[in-house]
């Protein structure tokens, strides 16, 4: 009989992949510079908002 099995193709490619390297890599640099459990917390999360703030301070800078 036939086979009801979904297949899901993601097409991130190499962007997915880049991205999720720069924020282990964030992470590690803002942890490694933290003075404190709660220093080591706010690194994890700035680690995951900094594509933002990068993007803000560009459309500043090209005047979006």
């Amino acid at each position: 009989m036939g086979s009801d099995k979904k297949v899901y193709v993601s097409s991130d490619g190499m962007f997915g992949t880049s991205y999720f390297m720069a924020v282990v890599g964030v992470a590690i640099y803002y942890i490694q510079q933290a003075q404190g459990f709660w220093d080591g917390v706010l690194g994890i999360i700035k680690a995951l908002v900094w594509p933002a703030t990068v993007m803000y301070k560009v459309a500043q800078l090209i005047q979006l």
